[in-house]
């Protein structure tokens, strides 16, 4: 697990620092529906070991969706950190079919979805 991370991840919150690469870990807290609006996104809120939260986009018309997704999974995930006053999202957990971005991923059971 990478704690680099998540501090980057904790120091902007408080800073309110965006879009930048990070890589951790956390567990799941809260199953989301999919969000089918334009790019359809696999949801779930994500509970890093200090306790923080952050809202997980995985674009799953470029990824594999994860299956069977549960509350006390644990994800591994590198993607692009953005603010906002909830804590965060972490999205382009995925590959980018363009390649004008750096690729992302998920880890869960042992899986990497991109």
């Amino acid at each position: 697990m990478d704690h680099q991370g998540e501090m980057k991840i904790l120091q902007a919150a408080i800073t309110g620092d965006s879009h930048f690469q990070v890589q951790s870990s956390g567990i799941i807290s809260v199953v989301l529906p999919d969000d089918n609006q334009g790019s359809r996104h696999q949801k779930f809120i994500l509970a890093l070991p200090s306790g923080h939260t952050v809202l997980v986009a995985h674009n799953i018309d470029i990824a594999p969706r994860i299956p069977d997704v549960i509350e006390g999974m644990s994800v591994q995930f590198y993607g692009e950190y953005v603010w906002n006053n909830k804590g965060g999202i972490i999205h382009w957990t995925h590959r980018d079919p363009k390649n004008k971005h750096i690729h992302g991923w998920l880890k869960a059971e042992e899986k990497t979805y991109q």
